[in-house]
């Protein structure tokens, strides 16, 4: 996540012509057959409904700390076999969701992912023999290969993102669990509110940052048509309506107190510390 895209937050779209040329990222491949089945029992146990982490349990638990590193090792071998297709996009996703987790989890507790130092930029996470950032595998990987579909399953840890899953991204079910997660993530009205009788949409910063990527995929009222809740589905499909983003709330995605008073000041700090 680039700074310049968080800035939009504070202080407009002056900067949205920057951004364009502002990523250093490169290309990500990752192996085939990593196994996935560890991180997903671990997202069971410490995800809630509502896509909150309860970060201070998994941190006191040596165990379950343990197996998500072994579950990261399977992503850090030399590749003989890359992934393809929708194998390498799951995986890919598992391993920014999983490092993201990590990151948070050695530096908790914390305020927002903000708060810590270059969370997004910097080589830390090894994938296929060397060291990658999290801009690599989200800029330079998953935007290219499922475009807009990214958008709805990596998680940045705030309260603004869309809710982490309980599940891990499977090759074979791919598709459906990224339609399941635009669903869950539209459906929450504290991130996207659809209403047809004032003629308007309140909806994430995430539709305006990567707006390029939802015209490439048919516009955004095709998107919403598609994944908004079934009540308000045509309404959205429509387009009729005044468009309006949601403020992003970068406090810490915690179940516990943590990020929950996190500010816009506090964010304009951290940014330019």
């Amino acid at each position: 996540m680039n700074k310049l895209w968080v800035l939009l937050t504070i202080v407009g779209p002056i900067f949205a012509a920057i951004t364009a040329c502002a990523q250093t990222s490169e290309n990500v491949d990752v192996r085939a057959g990593i196994q996935h089945d560890a991180f997903e029992r671990l997202l069971k146990k410490y995800v809630n409904d509502r896509g909150l982490v309860n970060y201070g349990a998994w941190k006191k638990d040596a165990a379950d700390l343990f197996a998500l590193d072994e579950y990261l090792k399977q992503f850090a071998a030399k590749i003989d076999t890359p992934a393809q297709g929708n194998e390498k996009a799951a995986s890919l996703v598992n391993a920014y969701n999983a490092f993201m987790l990590r990151w948070i989890l050695a530096n908790y507790p914390t305020e927002s992912v903000w708060s810590l130092k270059d969370s997004f930029t910097a080589k830390r996470n090894e994938i296929g023999g060397r060291k990658v950032s999290l801009d690599d595998i989200e800029h330079r990987a998953l935007q290219p290969l499922i475009s807009y579909r990214a958008h709805s399953v990596l998680v940045c840890a705030a309260r603004s993102c869309p809710p982490l899953q309980q599940f891990a991204y499977t090759s074979n079910k791919f598709e459906e669990q990224d339609d399941r997660a635009y669903r869950a993530w539209l459906a929450r009205e504290d991130l996207n509110k659809f209403l047809p009788n004032e003629k308007k949409v309140q909806i994430s910063s995430v539709f305006k940052w990567f707006k390029q990527d939802f015209e490439k995929a048919g516009g955004l009222p095709k998107i919403l048509g598609r994944y908004a809740p079934q009540s308000v589905r045509e309404f959205a499909a429509s387009g009729n309506y005044a468009i309006k983003y949601f403020p992003y709330n970068w406090g810490l995605n915690d179940q516990g107190s943590h990020g929950r008073n996190y500010s816009r000041t506090q964010l304009f700090f951290n940014i330019f510390k």
